[in-house]
């Protein structure tokens, strides 16, 4: 039988102690994960939960950019991103730093060889850095990486597993995440056109009313719908007719601003919500986009389709109150006087 000296008994004793700390800030991370179901409280409470309950200088994650995890941030959370905390790099800068996918990276020496993986603003900060793979869908996504000023606290000879199971927790919450930011962007999104749908521009427009009211702002809607749509759904039949409206989504798009909303509203309708914008700007983007479908028609099953629209615009000053659905009302008032009065040019 081994007998331990009092020093060795005590040196055992710390290190259940520690084994213990340690289990208990596993549990309180593991336990916050369960509460984290978008990208931003990824970012802003999990990685700052790590860092803090382990005593770390810096902990930000890497995504390879053609992975499903960016191109839902990209789509849904861009916005919700803290600077310093997030990474973008193509697979092969990555895969160069980590070569082996299923495990961890340390390093204090050559730091250089990590910038790739490294947020700029974080670049000299730090003298040893642990790079640990997570995954996503069971392939590699990217890494969540750890810094320090101490030179020791990630040396390539130290222990891993903590590491390891770190990323392990990381890669179920980013499982989690990302399947609830799809799910949540269903509810919002028109799946045929990828605009956000009536539910979401309703939300948006209200948001921007209270705005324009507080400061005084300008805000113009505009509500419209494609000319003759029906032909083309009775004649070329409705796949067609969904290839001509998910068209009309993306020019659309394309000719506004990042700030302005372009949503459908239903059928061949659609609602473009303009903020900072007087009725008069609005009136010549319209018209912009008027000349670009007149001069770009959609060939449809080998027939050139010439696209064209009716619309109606209203101001914020042309209404009262802040309920979304009264500049609506008014848009959609004069979009009929339009589709009158072009109807009448006709006759």
């Amino acid at each position: 039988m081994k007998f331990y000296t009092e020093s060795e008994i005590r040196g055992l004793l710390s290190r259940v102690r520690e084994n213990e700390e340690t289990a208990r800030k596993f549990f309180e991370v593991e336990a916050s994960v369960l509460s984290i179901l978008d990208f931003g409280d990824f970012f802003h409470k999990l990685l700052w939960a790590i860092m803090n309950k382990f005593s770390v200088g810096y902990v930000w994650v890497t995504l390879v950019e053609t992975g499903r995890a960016i191109r839902i941030i990209q789509a849904h959370a861009a916005s919700a991103i803290p600077e310093n905390q997030l990474k973008i790099v193509g697979w092969h800068a990555f895969s160069l730093v980590v070569p082996e996918c299923d495990r961890p990276v340390l390093g204090n020496t050559d730091l250089g060889r990590f910038a790739a993986l490294v947020p700029e603003g974080l670049r000299k900060s730090f003298n040893s850095i642990a790079v640990v793979p997570i995954s996503l869908d069971g392939q590699t996504a990217g890494s969540l990486n750890f810094a320090d000023m101490s030179a020791e606290r990630f040396s390539p000879d130290s222990d891993t597993s903590l590491l390891e199971q770190l990323g392990l927790v990381v890669s179920i919450c980013l499982s989690n995440v990302a399947a609830h930011e799809e799910i949540r962007a269903l509810a919002f999104q028109d799946p045929l056109t990828g605009l956000k749908n009536r539910r979401a521009m309703e939300k948006a427009l209200s948001r921007e009313i209270a705005r324009a009211r507080r400061y005084e702002g300008l805000l113009s809607v505009v509500f419209l719908d494609l000319d003759d749509f029906k032909k083309v759904n009775d004649t070329l039949g409705h796949e067609n007719g969904d290839e001509l409206l998910a068209y009309a989504a993306t020019v659309m798009c394309r000719m506004v601003r990042q700030t302005d909303l372009v949503s459908r509203f239903a059928g061949d309708e659609f609602v473009i919500i303009l903020p900072e914008t007087s009725r008069q700007e609005a009136e010549h983007l319209i018209r912009r986009m008027q000349e670009y479908f007149g001069e770009h028609p959609l060939t449809l099953a080998e027939i050139p389709v010439p696209v064209s629209f009716s619309y109606g615009i209203a101001s914020v000053d042309m209404v009262e109150g802040e309920d979304p659905a009264t500049i609506l009302k008014k848009a959609d008032e004069l979009l009929y006087q339009n589709k009158r009065e072009k109807k009448a040019a006709r006759q």
